[in-house]
């Protein structure tokens, strides 16, 4: 990689990241286009059915496009989506060059548009290493490549791991700051998921914060056409609103005077068929509130790999977990928790009848314990947060 290459994609880059939890479920990409050492054009994909970062930074350019080159941050599309394919734009401006900061991930495009520039004539350029910009872009890769969506748990608990007394009393283990901090990354995630038991106990509103104040605005609906081929056409939420909530209700136990009805506009619940085939007095009542999913059983239980491959069809692409303990162990159980953020208190709460952070079947032998890996400590008050990756 030249030495300016890796100066304008580290531009591009920066401007991808403007449109940080905007864009789902497609990337974030910025582009800049470059002539004689100038940058006469910039651009990032700001939300899905908007125009894409290179056709932004073309556009901005106008005639001083030709004979430049184009850097964006990933591989041009090369198939009709959301908008047209951005090669044909590319080629029509006249760029001499492209230097593509990582392949696109989406089998669908994966090459192809690079294949395409440099049929017509165009020099394309792919520049390693890809760390950073695999990361930007974590959410959307897992998404597009396993049609599953990105799942990070989320717990606040006591240093000896509890999240609620033996009594279910669970106010307040972590700080104000802590709770500050948690209610503004939702608005990053296309959904919070809770177990019933959550509901039950602590009838949370899981509204996201945009500022020092709770937004509860509804949620929009975005007509869909850029996902997976494995993915069909579905409804989807478009940027800058409350996450979906997503409560796990196998019996459908969800009191519909939740709280989390009166404050978002979009909530699912996700239970087993019924049995019956007769919808019975609280089915009827959630429905008029929720959308009720109904996923396959596994051993009685909720089928979690399931639920989670009909929430990547409604384009569902990452997902905040708060609780509860069962919820979470049963989801680290089946191998679908990609990363963690474990806010812990320096309080101990003891009881064996406490309830824990992280339940489910757990592991026969500390040898076979989840190892996570890019650990990060932060304080927050008087709390610690522990992020890393499964």
């Amino acid at each position: 990689m030249k030495r300016n290459d890796a100066y304008y994609l580290k531009l591009a880059y920066k401007l991808a990241l403007k449109a940080k939890g905007m864009t789902s479920p497609n990337p974030l990409v910025g582009s800049v286009v470059v002539k004689n050492g100038r940058i006469v054009g910039k651009g990032f994909h700001r939300k899905a059915g908007t125009a894409h970062a290179e056709i932004i930074a073309i556009e901005n350019a106008g005639q001083k496009a030709e004979g430049a080159s184009l850097y964006v941050t990933l591989e041009p599309c090369s198939h009709f989506g959301r908008t047209p394919p951005c090669v044909h734009k590319i080629i029509q401006s006249g760029v001499k060059e492209v230097i593509v900061g990582m392949p696109d991930p989406n089998p669908r495009n994966n090459g192809r548009g690079i294949n395409i520039l440099r049929q017509n004539k165009i020099k394309v350029r792919v520049c390693l290493p890809q760390d950073e910009l695999k990361k930007m872009n974590e959410v959307f890769i897992k998404y597009i490549t396993k049609c599953l969506p990105f799942v990070t748990v989320k717990v606040g608990q006591s240093l000896d791991g509890k999240i609620a007394t033996h009594t279910g009393n669970s106010k307040w283990i972590t700080s104000d700051k802590s709770r500050a901090f948690s209610r503004k990354i939702r608005a990053s995630f296309d959904a919070i998921m809770v177990g019933v038991n959550t509901v039950l106990r602590d009838d949370p509103g899981l509204c996201a914060w945009f500022s020092k104040k709770p937004a509860c605005q509804p949620a929009r609906l975005a007509s869909s056409a850029d996902r997976p081929a494995c993915l069909p056409e579905r409804q989807v939420l478009s940027a800058g609103r409350q996450p979906t909530i997503i409560v796990v209700d196998s019996h459908l136990s969800t009191p519909a005077s939740a709280k989390i009805f009166a404050k978002n506009s979009n909530v699912i619940i996700v239970t087993l068929p019924s049995k019956s085939g007769q919808e019975t007095q609280n089915r009827k009542a959630l429905s008029e509130k929720a959308k009720i999913l109904e996923v396959k059983d596994k051993n009685g239980q909720i089928n979690l790999r399931d639920m989670m491959k009909k929430l990547a069809r409604m384009e569902i692409s990452n997902i905040l977990v708060e609780g509860g303990g069962m919820l979470i162990g049963s989801l680290f159980d089946e191998q679908l928790v990609d990363k963690v953020m474990f806010f812990i208190s320096p309080k101990i709460i003891g009881g064996k009848d406490a309830t824990s952070s992280v339940m489910g079947k757990g592991v026969g032998r500390v040898d076979s314990a989840i190892k996570l890996k890019q650990m990060r400590l932060r304080r927050i008050a008087e709390d610690i947060l522990v992020e890393a990756y499964v």
